[in-house]
């Protein structure tokens, strides 16, 4: 039995690694986390809209409505009914706990869509799901855990790509020098801005790795442009370093799952060709046996 790296996703913020963790045939990885249920029963709904030299429009979302909030129960059933195919357990077991705690970021009442938190989550999600066995299962099951929140795939797919095309076209000094222009995304991170400056932001770890990969695309992820990128977005910068540490961490942990789970498998692929090989000489050796004794009668 082989011997992989468990990985628990929590708030991205908690992980759970134990070295030695027993893998049967079905490839699974332990999972210790325990659902929560969010009791809240108002959901805060407010739209703001900005109009663009181009005509287009960026819509911002918060909640301002009294509705019923789902449970994280029935988040996570959503997604079973939109994507009933098995999922591996390696990535099965993150998703699990990722939809969960996304789940409580987003029924918080403070909770504000924006195009950095969509970058961030779908940075996370592709480098979770690099080297999934199917693209195509892959991206169906994004689709179904987005709107199993009750949120729009579409648009967390189409603003992760504006910001990540805009800072392929930055420096380290355009980056944090957006304030001083005017466009479709500098307005997005003027807006992030004021909110964050006037209490009205909530600050999510998928929002630092939305501004970690801005810094990445734009080759410019030394200390002090992400110190200057913060103070530009008027966010703190020890939480953005603690949750990018914690980031990085669960990469590396969950590079190294995947690549004893490999190996694991290749194993047992082996050996079943290596029994198969066996069988079929221990046929050969009977059926030469069978003719020779019929030969010597």
């Amino acid at each position: 039995m082989a011997s992989v790296t468990s990985v628990a996703f929590t708030a991205l913020g908690q992980l759970s690694y134990e070295r030695k963790v027993n893998v049967p045939p079905t490839r699974s990885l332990a999972s210790n986390f325990e659902g929560f249920r969010f009791r809240s029963s108002v959901l805060w709904h407010c739209t703001g809209v900005r109009a663009s030299n181009s005509a287009s429009r960026m819509v911002i979302q918060c909640m301002c409505a009294a509705t019923g909030v789902p449970t994280v129960s029935e988040t996570k059933l959503n997604f079973l009914k939109a994507y009933k195919k098995p999922i591996p357990s390696i990535y099965n077991t993150v998703l699990q706990e990722l939809i969960v705690q996304q789940h409580l970021m987003r029924y918080k009442r403070t909770y504000c869509y924006d195009a950095m938190f969509a970058l961030g989550f779908v940075t996370v999600y592709d480098r979770l799901m690099e080297g999934y066995p199917s693209d195509e299962d892959r991206e169906i099951i994004f689709q179904a855990y987005i709107k199993a929140l009750n949120e729009d795939p579409e648009q967390y797919r189409i603003d992760a790509q504006k910001l990540e095309e805009w800072a392929r076209a930055q420096n380290a000094s355009s980056l944090v020098e957006f304030s001083s222009r005017e466009g479709e995304i500098e307005r997005i991170l003027k807006d992030i801005a004021e909110r964050a400056s006037n209490g009205s932001f909530s600050y999510s770890r998928f929002f630092a790795i939305g501004m970690f990969r801005l810094l990445e695309l734009a080759n410019a992820t030394e200390p002090t442009v992400l110190e200057k990128l913060c103070t530009a977005l008027n966010i703190n910068k020890r939480s953005v370093d603690r949750d990018l540490d914690v980031y990085r961490n669960l990469l590396s942990k969950l590079l190294q799952a995947k690549e004893l789970l490999k190996e694991y498998v290749e194993r047992e692929k082996k050996k079943r060709d290596e029994r198969a090989e066996s069988q079929k000489a221990n046929e050969a050796i009977t059926k030469c046996v069978g003719e020779y004794q019929y030969v010597c009668q």
